[in-house]
């Protein structure tokens, strides 16, 4: 027996026992710690990555570009909060779509946020040991040793239980948030303004000073490094299932976590620019250590700065796999990937959700060693994910205005319509960075779109939480129309 969905494809049936099999813990995180997650996501990009669009924008270009990724992701978090009260779901983003979109939107959603968080733990790890190598821990050289090592810790932790794995996770954090405040009062201390637009001017691009050197054009191409200091906090509503009172505790931790955030920013940018000069450290692989000391000794302000730019990637990897671990779980519940993969230990964990994209994630590191080109593909994946989220918010409000909404989004359709615009503006700029990873990610969403069209769109789980969601919305649209 088959059952119909709302789009007309054939849903496989589900009994109880289906959906025993794949339970997480519920009640497992409260708001500080969910705040934690989100902060947690996007920590390590403080640490390194954001100087780089300096060298695309210099100062101006880059402090706009930073501006506006930071108005669309607060947009956007206010959406979110407002739908995950709505749909408090593993599936998050996919789940949002699911509902306003239909099934195709659901897919595209899910898969845009499953390359975003497969690639972007493979491209950490290589951080990572890049890290251990310079600290000199341990005598070990960057490598696969050491990815390995990531991936099985980590996962391990994560298989031991969410509630332990999220206490890590918030003590690791806070480790590297106390660090970047340290950082900024030794770096404010040489602070020099002249330092900001220090780098040359391009006289050929239009609009170009010293304060925008690669003219207006620089500003859109800093956008993807504006975003490294947000880039992920839009996967705290992937805790949903999990958290404790998820409609009160959502919409205050992903708040929270964007207040935090942008405060985290603005220090970050500022002190490190001022330090030592935009010049200097836009092409630095550890920015906050060159910021500091420039082409000196070492001081224990540095030292102590890039231990803990090493807390920061361990704070992001680790939450990174726990958010791709949860969104494969459920497009994986719902049939849109094979059904096994959402299977839940004794301990309520995905495991083959934790185990297979972890080893997927470290075959990319030890095969390619290209964090940079990782990581730009799992942007351009992250810039549609936000463009479809921000959508599924005002198809929403436009088709169910009357549905229950514990949280409102200040500002409405407007505040998602912002966050859309900036989304679809960010999306084009990858291009401009990095058109290979662009068309690289490209190529494995068609992959992606084929499977789905010719197979698992066939084959989805009626009572999976999302499809159920759909189908309710569904007959009551059609009981009112009779």
């Amino acid at each position: 027996m088959t059952l119909e969905d709302t789009t007309g494809n054939k849903t496989a049936p589900s009994g109880d026992d289906y959906l025993r099999r794949r339970t997480l813990r519920r009640g497992s995180a409260g708001w500080l710690l969910l705040t934690g997650l989100g902060v947690a996501y996007v920590v390590s990009g403080d640490f390194s990555g954001w100087n780089i669009g300096l060298s695309k924008g210099g100062f101006g270009g880059l402090a706009i570009a930073t501006v506006l990724m930071g108005v669309m992701y607060a947009c956007l978090v206010f959406a979110l909060a407002e739908l995950s009260a709505i749909l408090p779901t593993a599936g998050g983003g996919y789940g949002f779509a699911r509902r306003a979109l239909g099934t195709w939107g659901g897919f595209l959603t899910g898969t845009a946020i499953l390359i975003e968080y497969v690639l972007a733990p493979a491209a950490i790890s290589i951080f990572i040991g890049d890290y251990v190598e310079s600290l000199g821990l341990f005598g070990l050289e960057s490598g696969w040793p050491v990815y390995l090592a990531c991936f099985v810790i980590f996962i391990g932790i994560h298989l031991w239980g969410v509630g332990e794995a999220l206490r890590f996770s918030l003590v690791v954090t806070a480790i590297a948030v106390a660090a970047l405040l340290i950082f900024a009062v030794g770096a404010l201390t040489d602070f020099h303004v002249s330092g900001l637009d220090d780098i040359p001017v391009d006289k050929g691009a239009l609009g170009s000073n010293s304060w925008l050197p690669f003219g207006l054009l620089g500003i859109w191409a800093a956008f993807p490094f504006g975003m490294w200091f947000f880039l992920g906090v839009e996967g705290v509503p992937l805790a949903a299932e999990e958290a404790k009172d998820p409609v009160r505790s959502m919409p205050r931790a992903l708040a929270l976590s964007m207040g935090i955030l942008a405060l985290l920013a603005l220090v970050t940018f500022f002190a490190a620019t001022g330090a030592k000069g935009s010049a200097a450290i836009q092409e630095a692989g550890n920015p906050l250590v060159v910021a500091l000391q420039g082409d000196g000794d070492p001081t224990a302000l540095s030292r102590f700065v890039n231990y803990a730019g090493l807390a920061g990637l361990v704070a992001s990897f680790f939450s990174l796999i726990y958010a791709g671990s949860r969104q494969l779980f459920a497009l994986s519940r719902a049939g849109y990937l094979p059904r096994f993969l959402s299977l839940t230990s004794r301990r309520k964990s995905p495991y083959l959700g934790l185990l297979i994209p972890g080893a997927i994630g470290f075959a990319l590191a030890a095969g390619t060693g290209d964090g940079a080109r990782m990581l730009n593909i799992a942007v351009f994946g992250a810039t549609i994910s936000y463009a479809l989220m921000a959508l599924s918010h005002i198809v929403l409000r436009r088709r169910e205005p009357d549905l229950p909404r514990p949280y409102r989004t200040p500002g409405g359709v407007l505040t998602s319509s912002v966050a859309f615009v900036l989304a679809l503006s960010a999306l084009v700029a990858t291009f401009l960075v990095d058109k290979d990873a662009a068309f690289i990610a490209l190529a494995v969403y068609v992959v992606a779109l084929a499977y789905f069209a010719f197979y698992s769109r066939h084959r989805l789980v009626a009572k999976a939480p999302e499809e159920e969601f759909a189908a309710l919305a569904a007959a009551e649209a059609e009981l009112e129309r009779d």
